[in-house]
């Protein structure tokens, strides 16, 4: 992927770094928001030298058109378009295709595409028996994972072609996939997709429905889950997409690219934030709700307790995503007649970290994951579901980013540098 024109994206001047007695240039490559990056594709070829940054925190591993984060201002945008506005007006299958295809979709194309994804909702009968081998107390998760990978034997990938039909049948075939995984664990008996509902209906009928019983879901449970999805769409290189990257570079094909991401975004400090609150909520709720008791354990050194869903990586001011799910979260518990103490425990707690200067001095706030969980606890979803729900919300930003790395004219496999600290053959001789 060239720097396209309408990103704006320029090499000015440059960076000079003196090792050795050798000076070497490095260009400054400055994005379309204004981001400046060290340019160091050069710098072991003609220094010997590697840049040392664990975690890669420092490190710009792609450039990329898909979604621009600022953390400091609450900023984030998929293909430069506010999440505040998407949230107000598109389905998630418009940000499905505006991640993918880099543009929303025409009137014509909605249709089209929806009718599309609803063809190839149904997956293999032969999938029976994968969920057949999988004991009841399963974590939806490792389902999840294991069933989108063995998509990969069901539809080989070949030209163009089958990618945009693999495109297709993964957006369609995962949330198949998550809802049999929830039914396996219920012991219910599977409930097959219906081509008369839409993606969130679709999804909420197979999870919930039970034969011989009628099921309507409900229109302001489908409109959270619309919020829910599109929130977590994309969030730029996190560790599951990046792992998704990097997967996909060896020239792994979508599917099994795309289980490495699940299986990356299910380890506790990625996918599993959600859960974490909602269970610390409970545990202030089984305390008689002295949610004042944990604030202060929060602000004491010494204590080995934390406050889940304050404060994030990237954003250092209000998460924007937090915003409108705080506003979802009042209205849906309000219109399902829900009185959820949990969302009362979490009101105090929020109300006191934008006003403690504690919480201010250290950016603090709630993040997006301080109500996605009391939401999904209100759709009936079980905290066992929670990381599989987030890894539906974010298929079409993965499927992206591997679509934009495989794209790239300077496509090439990913391949990190260490800096070697174990024994030498010198310290073998000496007995070390």
């Amino acid at each position: 992927m060239e720097f396209s024109p309408y990103r704006k994206v320029t090499q000015m001047t440059s960076a000079k770094i003196d090792l050795n007695g050798k000076t070497l240039d490095l260009p400054v490559i400055t994005g379309s928001e204004g981001e400046k990056a060290l340019d160091i594709t050069h710098l072991r070829k003609e220094t010997g030298y590697i840049t040392y940054d664990p975690g890669y925190v420092n490190t710009g591993s792609c450039s990329s058109d898909i979604t621009f984060i600022d953390g400091e201002k609450g900023i984030l945008r998929y293909r430069g378009i506010p999440i505040e506005e998407l949230a107000v007006s598109a389905s998630f299958l418009d940000v499905c295709y505006l991640l993918i295809y880099g543009r929303l979709p025409s009137e014509t194309e909605v249709g089209e595409f929806a009718e599309q994804v609803t063809h190839h909702t149904m997956i293999h009968e032969d999938f029976k028996r994968f969920f057949d081998g999988y004991p009841m107390n399963a974590h939806p998760m490792g389902v999840l994972a294991s069933t989108v990978a063995a998509l990969s034997t069901f539809y080989p990938q070949g030209g163009n072609n089958d990618l945009d039909l693999n495109i297709l049948r993964l957006l369609a075939k995962m949330k198949t996939l998550a809802a049999f995984a929830y039914k396996k664990s219920t012991g219910q008996p599977f409930m097959y997709p219906r081509n008369d509902l839409n993606f969130e209906e679709n999804f909420l009928y197979m999870m919930f429905a039970v034969p011989a019983e009628s099921y309507e879901p409900n229109k302001a449970i489908v409109d959270s889950l619309r919020l829910l999805l599109i929130l977590h769409a994309d969030h730029e290189q996190n560790c599951s997409t990046s792992t998704v990257r990097m997967v996909g570079s060896s020239g792994a094909n979508l599917f099994i690219s795309i289980a490495a991401g699940i299986a990356a975004l299910s380890g506790r400090l990625h996918g599993g934030a959600n859960q974490k609150v909602i269970e610390m909520l409970e545990m202030i709720q089984g305390d008689n709700g002295d949610y004042e008791k944990y604030v202060k354990m929060a602000k004491d050194r010494k204590s080995d307790f934390r406050l889940f869903g304050f404060g994030h990586r990237v954003y250092k001011n209000f998460d924007p995503r937090a915003k409108i799910l705080k506003a979802s979260a009042d209205k849906v518990l309000n219109e399902l007649g829900i009185d959820d103490p949990l969302l009362e425990i979490a009101k105090e707690l929020e109300e006191i970290a934008l006003k403690d200067e504690f919480f201010l001095e250290r950016n603090l706030y709630p993040n997006v994951d301080f109500y996605s969980g009391i939401i999904y606890r209100a759709l009936g979803i079980p905290t066992s579901m929670f990381t599989v729900m987030f890894a539906l919300g974010r298929l079409p930003g993965w499927i992206a980013q591997w679509k934009e790395l495989r794209e790239d004219s300077k496509w090439r496999i990913y391949r990190p540098r260490q800096i070697y600290t174990g024994r030498t053959p010198d310290d073998l001789k000496d007995g070390v």
